[in-house]
């Protein structure tokens, strides 16, 4: 599978994609979202694959924003237009079937910060800086900053990132809830793949429904949000996945599970 923008690989139930600009901090031009959304559907399609990781390639930067020469030439009505394509691409992310981690190495600003909030999981390196500087720009987040930060984050926290344009390193990132685990520099990608194996090996049909419940959290009240895991908490107790990891259990055995 070829891109210009991007590395796709497939190995042992992962699919990589690695945001291949090295000499741009990896930033984030039409192409590269196009290529992005297209790599996230393909990893979906694929039976040889069970989760996502998504990286930036070097050490530099994860993804340093979005092409700032590509931003420069926007106006009220095609800015609109930019930041809603930004945001169809990263949805098609938050709303993949099969988990999607982040290894973030170095920058992960503007919309590489975005694109790290729409994935499910996040792993930051020691070198890493997350920041939404946009107002250094004289513009505002428009790939969902503004919405999923403040879901990660919480509403006072977000704001104060926003508003400053300040940056926070890994061990602050983990602090707030923005990175799930921090890694030493030049290791995330690692350890976003042994997290990633682990994943694979559980019930897939699972871990499926599981994200299919999580992703109601933000939409949905309590009551309803009950309602829908209790739905899918049924779908799952109907899988051969099911059978055989109960039986496993009471067999004390490992499970095999077949995905179905």
């Amino acid at each position: 599978m070829n891109f210009n923008t991007l590395l796709y690989t497939e190995d042992q139930r992962i699919a990589v994609i690695t945001i291949n600009r090295p000499d741009k901090l990896n930033a984030l031009n039409h192409e590269t979202l196009t290529e992005l959304k297209q790599a996230v559907l393909n990893a979906n399609s694929s039976d040889a694959v069970d989760v996502i990781i998504i990286t930036g390639a070097g050490e530099k930067a994860f993804v340093a924003g979005a092409d700032i020469k590509e931003l420069s030439s926007q106006d009220a009505v095609r800015g609109q237009q930019f930041a809603l394509y930004g945001q169809e691409v990263f949805s098609t992310v938050e709303n993949s079937a099969k988990p999607v981690i982040a290894a973030v190495n170095g920058f992960a600003l503007g919309g590489g910060c975005e694109l790290s909030l729409a994935c499910h999981i996040r792993i930051a390196a020691e070198n890493a800086k997350f920041g939404q500087p946009e107002v250094n720009l004289g513009v505002i987040p428009g790939y969902g900053g503004t919405q999923r930060l403040a879901r990660i984050v919480g509403q006072g926290r977000a704001t104060e990132l926003i508003l400053t344009g300040d940056m926070v390193d890994a061990a602050e990132a983990h602090r707030i809830g923005l990175a799930n685990k921090t890694a030493p520099a030049g290791e995330a990608l690692s350890m976003a793949k042994e997290m990633a194996a682990k994943i694979a090996g559980k019930g897939q049909v699972a871990v499926r429904l599981s994200l299919e419940a999580l992703r109601c959290v933000p939409q949905m009240g309590l009551r309803e949000g009950l309602a829908t895991e209790a739905a899918l908490f049924g779908l799952s107790c109907g899988t051969d996945d099911f059978r055989e990891g109960t039986s496993a259990f009471l067999e004390k055995r490992k499970p095999e599970f077949k995905g179905s």
